[in-house]
């Protein structure tokens, strides 16, 4: 160790070590509870279930709580796909049973009320949880895995030319191709795309879990995507997770925009449209050079009189975009919760969960539910979307 380089006092030493150990009771008290619950609900409390029933399905509950860490850390941690399958699966299942469990307790409470004894009101607690559980887990999988349906939107914006007035833009936000390998979905969602025929495709981030190399099949069918005006692609936090630049690269090559903190200019009818976009907000602080949320950078040289269309990844974003005039913004993130009802939490973080929103004076923004999904394959309550937003000029 060279003489100069300083070395941590004690005092900073146990501030760390009391980070540490808050974290894992942090975590370790939320997998208690996600596991707990369910399993005090489904297989204990006054169920009355024969002791094999009560030995097997704590054995199930036990051997789930016990490969959950493991395999998410073998898979996002180290990336080993079938291990990022497994602990993903596991958190989207244990996250429902969990939301259903405590349902159905408030359903035991009421049963108690009405003068229900044990086991008879525990067993129809229980009942009551396993199947709706199953059967929104069963029908979240469809969803998650299904090609999106198209959502259509209109936005007017007052200083629209004449020239510009139905041009249609295709968002896709949250593709999140990774450990489920969805060659077939992606190629799914390209003819979507192309038979809407629109003039602007516009990919808002978090593309991938992993790398280019990694993601090459299911990103492939990108490529193929056809627009009238441009294809146009933003970062999102994700990507900071596996080589941002690369997928930016990725996608120059396979034909798209990126618009890395830059804009282009589209016309049409003789009326012009400044196309921008930023980094996603956590890029500054990846350390990544060059890569942060730079509007007056992605604005530089535009003319000041010409409607904004912005790609911005985190609806958080919106701030900045209200500071420089901009029209529309149009981002993802925040999957409309993705299983209800997790929204709930999503909100705490971001200004918007999904939807067309005004904010002050000119900017309007359009939050993308997404067109995949991360992690869990499960969306309930939360379907996914191909959005089709139509430009409308004058009041």
């Amino acid at each position: 160790m060279a003489s100069t380089e300083a070395v941590p006092g004690p005092a900073v030493r146990r501030r760390s070590i009391l980070r540490s150990l808050t974290f894992a009771a942090t975590v370790g008290l939320v997998l208690a509870l996600l596991f707990g619950v369910p399993w005090w609900s489904l297989v204990m409390a006054g169920n009355d279930w024969p002791v094999g029933v009560q030995v097997a399905g704590t054995v199930v509950f036990v051997a789930a709580l016990v490969a959950f860490p493991f395999t998410m850390f073998l898979g996002h941690g180290r990336g080993v796909d079938w291990a990022a399958r497994t602990g993903d699966t596991i958190l989207g299942a244990i996250w429902i049973v969990f939301v259903w469990a405590v349902i159905g307790d408030v359903l035991r409470l009421g049963l108690l009320v009405g003068g229900v004894e044990d086991p008879v009101r525990s067993r129809v607690a229980a009942g009551f949880t396993a199947v709706v559980a199953l059967g929104l887990g069963l029908w979240g999988y469809r969803e998650a895995m299904r090609v999106p349906r198209v959502r259509r939107v209109e936005v007017r914006i007052p200083r629209l030319g004449a020239g510009l007035d139905g041009l249609r833009i295709v968002q896709l936000t949250d593709t999140h191709y990774g450990p489920i390998d969805r060659v077939a979905w992606s190629k799914g969602v390209t003819e979507v795309v192309n038979g809407l025929g629109a003039d602007i495709v516009a990919h808002t981030g978090d593309i991938a879990d992993g790398t280019p190399r990694m993601r090459t099949a299911q990103a492939a069918p990108l490529g193929d995507i056809r627009a009238g005006l441009a294809r146009v692609y933003v970062t999102g936090n994700h990507e900071y997770f596996g080589e941002a630049q690369g997928w930016l690269d990725h996608m120059r090559g396979l034909g798209w925009e990126p618009l890395h903190n830059r804009h282009i200019v589209v016309e049409r009818g003789g009326d012009r449209l400044v196309v921008a976009g930023v980094d996603d907000r956590t890029a500054a602080g990846t350390g990544l050079e060059g890569h942060r949320a730079d509007h007056e950078l992605a604005l530089d040289g535009a003319d000041p009189d010409l409607p904004v269309l912005l790609l911005a990844h985190q609806p958080k974003q919106i701030d900045g975009a209200v500071a420089h005039g901009i029209d529309l913004q149009i981002s993802g993130h925040t999957h409309g919760g993705q299983i209800w009802p997790f929204h709930y939490l999503v909100r705490v973080d971001q200004p918007v969960v999904q939807g067309l929103t005004r904010h002050g004076d000119r900017t309007q923004l359009y939050t993308s539910r997404g067109t995949g999904f991360w992690g869990p394959p499960f969306r309930v309550f939360a379907p996914s979307e191909i959005t089709e937003i139509t430009l409308r000029a004058g009041q």
